[in-house]
């Protein structure tokens, strides 16, 4: 064979293997990249995602914390005010009770000076009765004698 044909013949075999490639492999091969492409692009596109929603999760665990802090400065606030008013009102009751207990002392102190006072005006008659009755056992008249010291004795 001459030069000429074998290498007609080998274009040929050439154009026959490329038509034969691009008709039944190239496609496959091509659909192939195609897919391994969108699969990387999805791929990326949800590592995007994933960062955006890390960092608005981020985002929203620092509100979270931030409203979490002021809620408990709040519940702190509120218990000290509860303990200061609980304190203001045991201080209040406690007043309020020494001041009855003083009121009571002093009501039992005007009973016990109000005996004493009575008792002391009995001995007072008393004696006066007995120093009485000495000077006037020389006088006989003793009726006129218990009212007169009926009426010192009321007056005292």
């Amino acid at each position: 064979m001459s030069i000429n044909a074998t290498l007609f013949l080998q274009c040929i075999v050439f154009f026959i293997l490329a038509w034969i490639t691009m008709k039944f492999i190239w496609p496959p091969l091509i659909k192939a990249i195609e897919e391994r492409q969108k699969k990387i692009a999805d791929g990326l596109a949800a590592a995007d995602r994933g960062t955006e929603s890390l960092k608005a999760a981020e985002g929203k665990i620092k509100q979270l914390e931030a409203e979490a802090r002021q809620r408990a400065a709040d519940i702190v606030a509120q218990t000290e005010k509860r303990a200061q008013a609980l304190i203001d009102e045991a201080k209040a009751q406690a007043k309020a009770e020494g001041d009855r207990l003083v009121t009571a002392a002093k009501a039992e102190i005007e009973q016990e000076a109000q005996r004493a006072k009575s008792v002391l005006r009995e001995q007072v008659a008393a004696l006066a009765v007995a120093g009485a009755e000495q000077i006037l056992r020389k006088e006989v008249d003793a009726a006129k004698h218990a009212d007169l010291l009926a009426q010192l004795r009321g007056q005292l």
